[in-house]
């Protein structure tokens, strides 16, 4: 696929993103998961290994293919990895699965009630290399703790702007300020942002789009306007800690909202699986996620 190609499915075919991109914080928690202990590596090269496995066990699975799952994002190691012979974002496109990469490098200690993004050190040529590679767009990600109207400017300031710069490089950005779905106030973070978000929009450079991607909102139908902005390419979900049933539910409830899930859709796969029942599994997995981003 081309990035016209690619940019046409992810604005209008059926289906939802995966999110493979578990980095090194949260990565023996993703394998803790996957029935794999901390006790079977020694390292983080071991660690890393195993997760590329994983991952790779996932995207060559027969079920995971391109009908139902739009896109994959990637950390950067999986990018720069082989599956099935194949470099990963060649082997995703071969199944008509578009390639994203998780691009920030974590969050800065909670001020204001949010968590910024850490500065993205050598964005430009990771940036580049990944237009190589053939990935199509990112991901970064920021947590909004407390309905701070400061601290989600804030956010949505520094989201919109390394958006402009991933945009001049000739990706899509995925802006994701995630609200923490525990905050005590998080319907009232969910107005906040999406007016933040609605002024950002009308500032972005030329005819570009961005896509979100968006905590479930507290009260269905609270993005609507940022899910119909012509400035908006598409609006995904995380599943934010939530079961895939209970993530699923609160999904369909968001009418052309899709998932971009990670725990919700792994949470079902197990190391220990034969090919058959790893396949089985996951192939439920993505029909379940697949019908809530549909509705």
């Amino acid at each position: 696929m081309n990035y016209a190609e690619m940019l046409e499915k992810v604005a209008t075919a059926s289906g939802f993103i995966a999110a493979l991109d578990q980095s090194g914080g949260s990565t023996p928690k993703a394998l803790r998961g996957y029935g794999v202990e901390e006790d079977a590596y020694i390292n983080e090269e071991e660690m890393f290994a195993l997760i590329h496995d994983m991952r790779t066990r996932i995207i060559t699975a027969p079920s995971f293919s391109g009908d139902k799952v739009l896109g994959a994002i990637l950390f950067e190691r999986t990018m720069d990895g082989d599956a099935g012979g194949k470099t990963v974002p060649t082997a995703l496109q071969d199944r008509g699965v578009v390639p994203f990469l998780k691009v920030d490098k974590g969050l800065e200690d909670e001020a204001d009630g949010v968590q910024l993004m850490k500065p993205i050190a050598g964005l430009d040529e990771l940036l580049q290399r990944a237009k190589a590679k053939g990935v199509f767009g990112t991901k970064k990600r920021s947590v909004i703790n407390q309905a701070s109207p400061s601290g989600i400017a804030a956010i949505v300031k520094q989201q919109f702007e390394v958006a402009e710069q991933i945009l001049a490089n000739g990706l899509m950005p995925i802006i994701e300020p995630e609200v923490n779905i525990k905050s005590a106030d998080r319907a009232q973070s969910d107005i906040i942002l999406r007016d933040e978000i609605l002024k950002a929009l009308d500032n972005v450079s030329g005819d570009h789009k961005v896509m979100l991607k968006l905590s479930i909102p507290a009260e269905a139908g609270t993005f609507d306007g940022l899910i119909n902005h012509p400035r908006v390419l598409r609006v995904v979900a995380l599943s934010g800690g939530y079961a895939r049933p209970e993530a699923c539910a609160k999904l369909a409830k968001n009418k052309g909202m899709i998932a971009s899930f990670s725990r919700a859709l792994l949470e079902d796969l197990r190391h220990q699986m034969t090919a058959d029942e790893f396949d089985a599994a996951l192939a439920s997995a993505i029909d379940e996620i697949h019908a809530a981003s549909a509705t």
